[in-house]
């Protein structure tokens, strides 16, 4: 384990309350200290306990991999494992995902980590996947490359800037929740797309559908005509380990009866050309 000074964990404090917009007198009575320790702590002129250290880390929602990293800078070993995902100590996780994925079929839901890498996939989105950069397939897949580039599914996005607000948005507050390099990339990268010769346009749903007032719909342009979908993301509750609370699970769900329909009728047309021949 790597121990630095206390004036670099004072660093990291300083930065994360400040990320956090907190005075270090308002971090103070939220951690039920004095103003003054706070003071010290942030310029190395006095050293955390362990205690004091995940208490600051807590009322400052610093998330288990970064919080870690706090440890290790004031000379602590961290509290979190961190296991990999297709490790023997994460079997029960994956048994647990593919429960819910296989349980949302015929509609599409896939696992990512916390830089929206594919982990696991109920395949619901392979039929639409033929013609785009086979690039953008190889692992590891990025779900938000994939979705928003040109050469991928940008240019079958009926309603494609309002689901590249939606996402910039989400990245957003991930970068301001851990501050994560990778995901500025990212966020980076996905702002200069350029669609501008995009054929698409926004898609309007059917007299009498209200749900388009309710979320941002994914509307993907298909053989099967435009398909809208809304999304809901699912999390592991109380994770010890890093690895499982960064993971979350995208489900989507039919927006109208229209998509719904399209989904069946390809669910079924699979199963009939999976079938042994009599």
């Amino acid at each position: 384990m790597t121990r630095t000074t206390p004036a670099a964990f004072g660093d990291i404090l300083r930065e994360w309350r400040r990320r956090r917009r907190l005075t270090q007198i308002e971090l103070a009575a939220a951690a039920e200290v004095s103003a003054r320790h706070v003071c010290f702590l942030e310029t190395g002129r006095a050293k955390p306990s362990r205690e004091m250290l995940l208490r600051l880390a807590e009322h400052l929602e610093v998330p288990p991999r970064e919080r870690n990293a706090l440890l290790n800078a004031a000379g602590f070993s961290g509290l979190f494992t961190e296991q990999p995902f297709a490790g023997a100590g994460l079997d029960v996780v994956r048994q647990a995902i593919d429960a819910v994925l296989k349980g949302h079929e015929p509609y599409p839901a896939f696992a990512v980590d916390r830089h929206w890498t594919l982990v696991a996939s109920n395949g619901g989105f392979r039929p639409f996947l033929a013609g785009i950069d086979a690039t953008l397939l190889q692992p590891p897949v990025n779900v938000l490359r994939l979705t928003l580039n040109p050469r991928g599914l940008g240019r079958r996005l009926a309603n494609y800037q309002q689901w590249r607000s939606h996402v910039l948005d989400k990245l957003r507050r991930q970068i301001g929740a851990s501050g994560d390099p990778l995901l500025i990339e990212l966020l980076n990268e996905i702002r200069d797309y350029d669609l501008a010769d995009s054929p698409v346009s926004d898609c309007a749903p059917a007299a009498g559908e209200d749900w388009h007032k309710l979320v941002v719909p994914f509307q993907l342009l298909t053989e099967s005509g435009t398909l809208s979908f809304y999304s809901t993301t699912t999390i592991f509750g109380t994770p010890t380990d890093i690895t499982l609370s960064e993971l979350s699970i995208e489900s989507f769900f039919p927006a109208d009866q229209a998509t719904a329909n399209a989904l069946l009728g390809l669910a079924r047309r699979q199963t009939e050309e999976n079938l042994p021949p009599r």
